[in-house]
């Protein structure tokens, strides 16, 4: 039986409330994080994302409430990512309710730090974060980025996702930085891309702007769709998602 597709609303979080722009721009306030996990919970989200936006240590503290708060009420798993920087950062989230972390750019500067944190808490708990954009500069044509998309991390994309799968991670969050709230729809070229380089499953993130544009997502190699500003503002629904990609033949919860 095929593995069902999984359909994750992702939260950026910032001081407790959730936030969305364009490019990481103009942030606007899209609601109270534990509320707006309690209704995807309710309207058939297969997991959520949580990203601390913020990640300053005071972020941290917020988002270890909100993850608190949301794993008491919501029983789907929650991915939490922002800021991770150890061991402890890790063991700290996962006691507050997460079942897996995303590591960014603490693993760029360390790229050693995923195969440690995969031996410890397997790796089925940690997510390698990879926010890519077309670039001339590499030999793929993609480059990682940093800082919202802002700064070049002078890697390949889609060099660093195999290293990744190579240290462990259990799973990759591929997000496209030029696509990233422009609803413009998901890099199909990229992901297929990086899809050729992994085994491990790879969730496709940044652009989604209507029903129609996850399922060539899916076709491209992505065993994940995420979203965010189009869920938030009710735009377009999970349910609409997953008759989307039903209709396109793709097993749904």
């Amino acid at each position: 039986m095929a593995v069902a597709i999984r359909v994750i609303p992702c939260l950026d979080v910032d001081q407790g409330r959730v936030v969305k722009g364009v490019n990481f721009e103009n942030l606007r306030d899209a609601g109270d994080p534990v509320e707006l996990a309690q209704r995807y919970n309710e309207l058939g989200a297969d997991e959520l994302t949580f990203l601390d936006v913020s990640a300053s240590k005071h972020g941290r503290g917020t988002m270890l409430d909100v993850v608190r708060r949301t794993a008491d009420q919501v029983f789907i798993p929650l991915t939490v990512g922002g800021g991770v920087r150890s061991a402890d950062d890790v063991r700290e989230l996962l006691r507050a309710g997460a079942d897996k972390v995303s590591v960014n750019t603490s693993a760029i500067a360390r790229p050693e730090l995923l195969r440690e944190l995969a031996d410890i808490f397997g790796s089925q708990c940690i997510v390698l974060s990879v926010d890519a954009r077309r670039s001339a500069e590499q030999p793929s044509g993609y480059e990682v980025t940093t800082h919202g998309g802002t700064k070049s991390a002078g890697l390949d994309a889609l060099e660093w996702a195999r290293r990744g799968e190579e240290l462990g991670v259990g799973e990759i969050l591929l997000n496209s930085m030029d696509g990233d709230g422009t609803r413009g729809g998901f890099d199909i070229e990229m992901l297929k891309a990086v899809r050729e380089v992994v085994t491990v499953p790879v969730i496709a993130s940044g652009g989604a702007g209507k029903a129609a544009d996850f399922p060539p997502a899916v076709e491209a190699g992505a065993q994940a769709v995420l979203a965010a500003s189009i869920f938030h503002f009710q735009e377009v629904t999970i349910a609409e998602v997953k008759q989307e990609l039903s209709y396109a033949g793709y097993e749904v919860r």
